[in-house]
C-alpha cells in the first residue's frame, strides 16, 4: 500500500480536566451623560485580553476564565476612562455604564501599524493559543500559525518568519517584555525548526511586521511580543497525546492568590515514520519540562517565574548532490531557560514592569564527509554555546493627561558565544562576548478628538562594535469616522551583524550597526465583524555586512577566511503591499481571513556579488484562512491554502546572472478538526491536522556540487520536505 499522505501530520490531543473552568460572562449597556447608547466603546478587564465592543444600541457581552477581582475598563474616543473593581467568581453580571465627555482626551484612535489582527480578542493581540492551534497548517506552532499573516513568505526549509524581504534573524521575540534569545528549536540545515515554547503558554502574541514601539529593538523587520498567561483559572491535569509519539503530563494547581504548573513532555517520532517514510530525517527524539509560578502581588501587581530545559536528538540524510541518498548529519541540542518578570502599578499613575531572563543554549552537530584522496569518510564536528543574561524595567504613565501618556525603560544585555570545529588534524576555537545597554522613551499625545500621534526613540550601545546608535520613531493615526482610520510610521531600526559574522572578524569594530528606515501608511476598516485593511510599506537598508564568495560553503575555509573580507558596505530594499480581509459576519459560525502580500526586494549583502532578489523571499504571498463551527457535530473545521510566487536561486551552472533561476511555487493546502467531547467525566479537545492535502512535490532549493563533472556541469540536488509527496487520493 503505497503512502497513506504526503506530510502527513495527525495530532491527537487529550486534554482532561479534574473539574469544568470557571467562566464569568458580563453584559451590559454604556450610554452617555443624556442617555443615549454609545457604540463602538471598548469594554475589557485590565491586564488580561478578554473584552469586547458595544453594538449599535449600547451593548456588550463577553466571558472570561480570569478569576479574583479585576478593574472593568470603558473607553471610548471623546469620552472620560471609566474603571471599576469586578469580583469575577463564575455568576453572570449586568452593567449599566455612563460616560463623561471630554475634550481631546486619548481614545480609541490607535496606532495600528504593522500590527494584523486575526484573533477574536482586541487590543492588538493577533492570536491566542487557540488560534495557533485551529490554523490549518500551523502544526500548533505560533510561527507557522503567524506565517498565514500578510507580509510573511512561507519558507518550508527553515520554519521561521520571513517577514516583508527581511531574513529570519531579522524578526525577534519577547515574552513578557523581555527579549527571547533562543526562539525556535535546534534543526538540521533543510529541515523547519519549530518554535521552543507551546502556543498554550500565551493568552496573546501581538505581530508587528513594521513600524513599531521604541520599546523593541535589535530587529530590522519585525517583532512578535508573546504574553504569557497569569495565574491559572483552576486546578487541573492534563494528558497530551499526539500520533508522532509524542506523550505531555501537565499538572497545575491554583491557590488564591497564585498558582504552579509543572509539564513533562517527551517525543519519539519513530512510529510516525512507519506511518509517513522519511527522505530526510533518520531519528527526531526530545524530552524536557517546564516549571511555571504565579504570585498575585497586591490588587493589580504579578509576579511571574518560568523555567524551562529541552533536549533534543536529531537525525537525517542532508542533500548534498556527491552523496547518494544524502549525506549523514547528526545534532544533539540542549536549552535551559529561566524568565522571572513583575508588574505593579506605583503612584499617581505610574506602573512598573521588569523582567530577567537566562538562556543557555548548547549544539552539537556531527556531519560525515568523504575523503577521495584516501577513500574514506571522515567525520566533522562543530559545537556552538550560547549563554546570555538580559534584563528590563519600564515605566508607564497613562494618567499623567487626557493628552499624553509617557513610557521610558532600560534594557541590558550580557552574552557570551563560543564555536568549537574539528575536522582531524584541524581544531578552530572561536569566542566572542557582548554588552549592550539599550534605553527608549515613547509618548502617544492627542492633537484633537481624531488625531493622535506618537514620537518615541531609542538608543543603543555595543561593546563588541564599541558603537552606539540613535533611532528615532514617529507615527500618526487619523480617526476617518467611526469605521476607518488612517494612520502612517516612520522610524530607524538597528540591530548587531549576525553572531556566526562576528566570530569571525578579529576585530568586530570596524564592523557598524545594520540599519532600516521604515516608511508606512496604513487604511483601517472594521463595522460589523468585517476588516479590512490595506498598508503599503517601504524599507531601505544600509550597512549590511558583506564578505567575499570565496570559502562560503567550506566550514573550514570559513573559519580560515581573511578578517579584512568583512565590511559593512551592503545595501538594500523592500517596497510592497499587504493586504487583510477578515469576516465573522457573513456566514453563520463561520470565520475566514484572506491575506495578501507583494513584495518587490533587493539587497547586497554577505557573499552576493551584485544587488540581487534574496532566495528566501517571495514576490506574491497569499493565504486563505477558514474555520467553520458544526454545533451539532462539537467540532471545528479548518482550511489554508498557501501560495507563494516563485523563488530565486542561484544556479553556478548559469553562464551569466547571480540568483536568475527560479523555483516552481510554493503550494499547500491543510486541514484540521477541532473535536470537544467528554471521556471519562472529563472535557477532552481531539484535533486532526493534515498538511499538504494534494501532494504537492514541493522544492526550496538546489545544492551542487563543488566540482565539476566530466561534462563540465556543477551536479545537483533539491532540498525537498522531509516526507516525500504522492500524486493522488488516498496513495
Amino acid at each position: 500500500m503505497k503512502r497513506l499522505l504526503p506530510l502527513f501530520l495527525l495530532l491527537l490531543t487529550l486534554a482532561f480536566a479534574t473539574q469544568a473552568q470557571t467562566t464569568t460572562t458580563l453584559t451590559g449597556t454604556v450610554r452617555d451623560a443624556s442617555g443615549q447608547p454609545l457604540p463602538g466603546a471598548n469594554v475589557f478587564l485590565k491586564t488580561t485580553f478578554d473584552g469586547a465592543s458595544t453594538d449599535t444600541l449600547g451593548r456588550f457581552r463577553f466571558s472570561t476564565r480570569s478569576t479574583g477581582t479585576l478593574p472593568l475598563v470603558v473607553t471610548l474616543l471623546g469620552y472620560q476612562l471609566q474603571e471599576q473593581p469586578v469580583a469575577l467568581t463564575g455568576t453572570a453580571q449586568r452593567f449599566t455604564i455612563t460616560l463623561k465627555a471630554v475634550r481631546n482626551q486619548l481614545g480609541d484612535v490607535v496606532i495600528t501599524s504593522g500590527t494584523f489582527e486575526a484573533s477574536d480578542t482586541k487590543r492588538n493581540t493577533t492570536f491566542s493559543s487557540r488560534d495557533v492551534v485551529t490554523t490549518a497548517g500551523a502544526s500548533a506552532d505560533v510561527a507557522g500559525a503567524l506565517n498565514t499573516m500578510p507580509g510573511t513568505t512561507r519558507n518550508g526549509e527553515e520554519g521561521k518568519l520571513f517577514v516583508r524581504g527581511g531574513a529570519a534573524g531579522e524578526t525577534r521575540q519577547y515574552l513578557d517584555g523581555v527579549p527571547l534569545q533562543s526562539p525556535y528549536n535546534a534543526a538540521v540545515s533543510g529541515m523547519p525548526a519549530r518554535g521552543r515554547f507551546s502556543p498554550m503558554l500565551f493568552k496573546g502574541m501581538a505581530f508587528s511586521t513594521g513600524g513599531y514601539s521604541a520599546e523593541y529593538g535589535q530587529a530590522l523587520s519585525a517583532v512578535v511580543a508573546l504574553t504569557s498567561e497569569d495565574l491559572a483559572p483552576e486546578t487541573q491535569t492534563g494528558i497530551s497525546l499526539l500520533s508522532l509519539g509524542s506523550l505531555s503530563l501537565s499538572h497545575q494547581h491554583r491557590f488564591e492568590r497564585a498558582s504552579v504548573a509543572v509539564t513533562a513532555d517527551y517525543m519519539n517520532m519513530r512510529p510516525y515514520f512507519g506511518l509517513v517514510p522519511q527522505q530526510m530525517l533518520t531519528a527526531y527524539e526530545s524530552g524536557g519540562g517546564s516549571v511555571a509560578l504565579r504570585q498575585k502581588t497586591g490588587e493589580l501587581g504579578m509576579l511571574k517565574v518560568y523555567g524551562a530545559y529541552t533536549q533534543q536528538r536529531i537525525g537525517a540524510r542532508q542533500p548534498n548532490a556527491e552523496w547518494e541518498g544524502g549525506q549523514p548529519v547528526n545534532l544533539s541540542s540542549n536549552n535551559t531557560y529561566l524568565n522571572t518578570t513583575f508588574r505593579s502599578p506605583l503612584v499617581r499613575g505610574w506602573s512598573v514592569q521588569t523582567g530577567v531572563a537566562a538562556t543557555r543554549d548548547n549544539q552539537t552537530s556531527s556531519v560525515t564527509t568523504r575523503d577521495a584522496a584516501a577513500q574514506q569518510d571522515r567525520e566533522q564536528s562543530m559545537q556552538e554555546l550560547e549563554q546570555s543574561l538580559v534584563g528590563r524595567l519600564m515605566l508607564t504613565n497613562d494618567s499623567a493627561s487626557a493628552y499624553w501618556n509617557l513610557k521610558v525603560g532600560l534594557e541590558g544585555l550580557v552574552q557570551r558565544n563560543e564555536q568549537r570545529f574539528v575536522a582531524e588534524p584541524y581544531h578552530k576555537t572561536l569566542g566572542q562576548s557582548e554588552q549592550r545597554l539599550a534605553g527608549f522613551a515613547e509618548s502617544d499625545i492627542a492633537f484633537s478628538n481624531q488625531l493622535v500621534g506618537r514620537v518615541g526613540g531609542r538608543a543603543e550601545y555595543s561593546a563588541v562594535l564599541g558603537r552606539w546608535n540613535a533611532a528615532p520613531r514617529l507615527a500618526l493615526a487619523y480617526q476617518l469616522n467611526e469605521r476607518s482610520q488612517l494612520s502612517g510610521a516612520w522610524g530607524y531600526f538597528f540591530q548587531n551583524p549576525g553572531t556566526d559574522l562576528l566570530l569571525r572578524v578579529d576585530s568586530p569594530e570596524r564592523l557598524r550597526f545594520e540599519r532600516a528606515q521604515h516608511l508606512q501608511l496604513t487604511y483601517l476598516r472594521t463595522h460589523d465583524n468585517r476588516t479590512l485593511r490595506l498598508e503599503a510599506y517601504s524599507k531601505t537598508y544600509a550597512h549590511l555586512v558583506r564578505f567575499d564568495l570565496q570559502g562560503v560553503y567550506n566550514p573550514q575555509q570559513v573559519l580560515a577566511a581573511d578578517p579584512a573580507s568583512y565590511r559593512s558596505t551592503g545595501t538594500g530594499y523592500a517596497r510592497g503591499l499587504d493586504l487583510l480581509w477578515r469576516d465573522k459576519k457573513t456566514v453563520k459560525n463561520a470565520d475566514y481571513w484572506v491575506s495578501y502580500g507583494f513584495i518587490d526586494t533587493r539587497r547586497q549583502q554577505r557573499f552576493d556579488p551584485v544587488l540581487a532578489v534574496p532566495t528566501f523571499a517571495a514576490r506574491h504571498n497569499l493565504n486563505l484562512v477558514g474555520k467553520y463551527w458544526v454545533g451539532k457535530m462539537h467540532t471545528q473545521f479548518g482550511a489554508t491554502y498557501t501560495y507563494n510566487s516563485p523563488r530565486v536561486y542561484y544556479n553556478p551552472n548559469r553562464l551569466s546572472g547571480y540568483n536568475q533561476d527560479r523555483l516552481p511555487s510554493f503550494q499547500d493546502l491543510s486541514l484540521n478538526a477541532s473535536y470537544l467531547t467528554k471521556l471519562w467525566n472529563n472535557f477532552t479537545i481531539v484535533h486532526v491536522s493534515c498538511t499538504n492535502v494534494l501532494g504537492r512535490q514541493n522544492v526550496y532549493g538546489y545544492r551542487y556540487s563543488t566540482t565539476k563533472d566530466a561534462s563540465g556541469q556543477y551536479a545537483s540536488t533539491a532540498v525537498l520536505p522531509s516526507a516525500p509527496a504522492c500524486s493522488s487520493w488516498p496513495c
